[in-house]
């Protein structure tokens, strides 16, 4: 019994997550969002900070702002305020005040800089970001449109070296279901280029060329959303991952002319180096785009 509650507990939260991220651009009101799960909003709050460790105050605060820092870098021609409406934020003056707490500094100055500053200390809390030297000048996109997949998924919070527990998890449900048409997959909703390591949400991802039959497989559901995205395929060391995220956002984007959206990114895995015993990833990674 306390097995099946812990889970229908897991996928609640799970599902308001999604839905946070999802609609990271409108107003989130909790009242109705209690009601559209058909739960009570105090249950509601209780299981979600009982399953992520932050309540759901916290978590809309800190995904807006994660959304807002990087459209205030790559969407040149938007004004500091039509970001923040776009972040669900209802003023300007709100969206500066939160910002500056977080960050501490104004979006303006984020803008002129500052994001770079603020970008470096993170990766110098890796102890494998901080010893890669590789570089990505170089490296050019490709512009691909690509399709919504459902995906069985893990959350995991923090990018520390017990994530790979997670991923043995997905590859334990694989051995078990004896399934080898199958794609491993990295969701990136907290960006960790501008969010404390330990705080990122990380989602281990598993999308099946075939549906299982099963009525109950364990593992909730998400859909990963389709649209136009910049895939740059890449391969190295662990900490290559993080320099590469911090090069992508904070030197390709602002050059490139596009623009991002609030949709969160993806890397599709050819070597999964949170399983791999080199410790070495082949991927490409999506970035959501518009022009």
């Amino acid at each position: 019994m306390k097995r099946k509650t812990l889970e229908k507990k897991t996928n609640i939260s799970n599902d308001l997550m999604y839905y946070i991220y999802t609609h990271i651009d409108t107003d989130i009101n909790l009242d109705e969002l209690a009601s559209t799960f058909g739960i009570n909003k105090f249950y509601m709050h209780k299981i979600f900070k009982e399953i992520f460790g932050r309540n759901i105050y916290e978590t809309i605060k800190s995904v807006r702002l994660q959304k807002a820092s990087t459209l205030l870098l790559t969407n040149h021609y938007s004004t500091i305020s039509s970001i923040a409406l776009s972040c669900g934020y209802s003023s300007q003056t709100s969206f500066i005040r939160v910002f500056k707490e977080r960050f501490s500094m104004t979006p303006k100055q984020w803008r002129q800089g500052g994001d770079k500053k603020y970008s470096q200390k993170l990766l110098l809390t890796s102890p494998y970001a901080s010893i890669s030297t590789v570089s990505f000048e170089a490296l050019i996109p490709d512009i691909v449109k690509m399709p919504t997949m459902r995906a069985y998924y893990i959350r995991h919070r923090g990018y520390e070296e017990n994530i790979r527990a997670t991923w043995q998890k997905i590859q334990a449900w694989i051995f078990s279901h004896d399934t080898e048409a199958y794609t491993m997959i990295s969701l990136f909703h907290d960006n960790p280029a501008v969010t404390p390591l330990s705080e990122c949400q990380h989602v281990a991802c598993l999308v099946l060329e075939e549906n299982l039959n099963e009525a109950d497989t364990r593992l909730p559901q998400l859909s990963i959303s389709k649209g136009v995205y910049a895939k740059f395929d890449i391969e190295g060391q662990r900490g290559d991952l993080l320099r590469f995220i911090h090069w992508v956002y904070h030197e390709w984007l602002p050059k490139s002319d596009y623009e991002t959206t609030t949709k969160p990114p993806y890397a599709i895995y050819r070597k999964n180096h949170h399983l791999s015993e080199d410790g070495g990833f082949e991927m490409s990674f999506y970035l959501s785009i518009t022009f």
